[in-house]
């Protein structure tokens, strides 16, 4: 078992050299997917409130803030829970400011269906780190985002997931490369349980580590797939931005 396990491991390492940026629609075990991909050193960023203290909450009006700063948003999507005023569920980090405090007890609902993470955004890499790890020796991260459950957790699915649940949402969550150097935001086309969702990240990615944003509320604005789904304002937002033309 631990040759297999080694061997997976080595796969899972190699997996950056796949990433070639952008947006994409991909077919996995009959489900299909978004994919956007980000890279190390490019403007992702998490966003909550605008200069006035107020919530951003819409793709509309994130678009309408980089535009301001004369960019444009390549991607963005729903990036974490948040309460009924649509401030963050744990650990929230802005520009290295802590706005919302680390979480690491178990608790009710998907956000407490330990183990759960962190998605953590540096100058260079990107990484998924479980969340009482995280605690024990915090990294400085530029933006952070708490959720859970974590999906794969160094090449193995989270073990309170069931292959035959029949708990299905349209699910939306992150996976990051071996080498920190890409990320993958994924959101499903139709309803998945946790299980199917996570085995995207593992086996359709070859990602090791993945984490869940949401569901039933996840949505992507994506231009180049000529995506911008509609709903109620959310939280946390995650936005891949570029110089607009």
């Amino acid at each position: 078992m631990k040759v297999i396990r080694d061997s997976l491991l080595i796969l899972l390492a190699s997996a950056g050299a796949a990433f070639g940026g952008g947006c994409r629609d991909v077919v996995f075990e009959g489900e299909s997917y978004a994919v956007c991909e980000a890279a190390a050193g490019e403007d992702l960023r998490l966003y909550l409130d605008d200069n006035a203290g107020a919530r951003i909450g819409t793709f509309e009006r994130l678009g309408r803030l980089l535009a301001e700063d004369g960019r444009a948003v390549v991607f963005a999507m729903n990036a974490g829970m948040y309460h009924p005023d649509r401030r963050p569920v744990g650990l929230y980090v802005e520009e290295g400011r802590e706005v919302s405090r680390l979480v690491t007890s178990s608790g009710p609902g998907n956000f407490g269906l330990v183990p759960n993470g962190v998605f953590c955004i540096r100058d260079e890499r990107f990484a998924v780190i479980e969340s009482r790890s995280f605690a024990a020796e915090p990294p400085a991260c530029r933006f952070a985002t708490q959720s859970g459950p974590l999906l794969v957790i160094r090449g193995a699915l989270h073990p309170r997931f069931l292959a035959d649940s029949d708990s299905r949402y349209i699910r939306n969550g992150v996976g990051v490369s071996a080498d920190g150097r890409h990320a993958a935001f994924v959101i499903s086309a139709g309803p998945v349980n946790f299980h199917t969702f996570a085995r995207f990240f593992r086996d359709g990615l070859g990602l090791p580590d993945a984490l869940y944003f949401d569901g039933n509320i996840s949505r992507l604005n994506a231009p180049a797939l000529g995506r911008d789904d509609f709903g109620f304002p959310m939280g946390p937002i995650v936005a891949l931005a570029a110089p607009a033309d």
